[in-house]
């Protein structure tokens, strides 16, 4: 379930989702006119859990570049992250992991959790050094490790909490 936001369209929201427009339209029968959608109501998002159904809680702390993992609303695990540079920086708000993909290539390391924003996501990375610092397009990058196990872990679905 998505929660129409500020400035939001559908179309933005099928790309945020990675959902087909078609698709996300016919999951939502109440919207008769796909151009009028309002702030606060809710958008079935075809295919993926509701976020409350979950246990698990993912909160990244930018200021303390640290993801924080909970089960139950109890920490399980803290990983060290980099984070935005000063001209891309990290996007804050509410988030919920989409699709990943294993080994994506590139700087994106062992794996690629995407989240429900276009462009941005929790992936490893091919540059260890880079974990504690503020040096990616916006992104959150772990050790690879890391990313592994959080990935074993949480669902698509998962929320994602992004913090000053």
């Amino acid at each position: 379930m998505h929660y129409v936001k500020p400035g939001e369209t559908l179309a933005l929201i099928s790309t945020n989702y990675r959902i087909p427009f078609g698709k996300l339209l016919a999951a939502n029968p109440q919207i008769t006119n796909p151009n009028y959608i309002l702030i606060g109501q809710q958008i079935v998002i075809p295919g993926l859990r509701e976020p409350s159904s979950i246990p698990y809680k993912i909160i990244v702390s930018l200021g303390a570049r640290r993801l924080t993992l909970t089960k139950n609303n109890q920490v399980m695990k803290s990983y060290p992250i980099a984070i935005g540079k000063m001209l891309t920086v990290t996007p804050l708000g509410e988030y919920v992991i989409v699709n990943r993909e294993p080994n994506p290539g590139g700087p994106f390391g062992a794996m690629w959790l995407s989240l429900s924003r276009a462009g941005y996501g929790i992936h490893g990375t091919n540059n260890p050094s880079s974990i504690g610092k503020a040096v990616s397009k916006g992104c959150i990058r772990l050790y690879n490790k890391d990313v592994l196990e959080l990935a074993s872990l949480v669902p698509n679905g998962t929320s994602v909490t992004i913090r000053a």
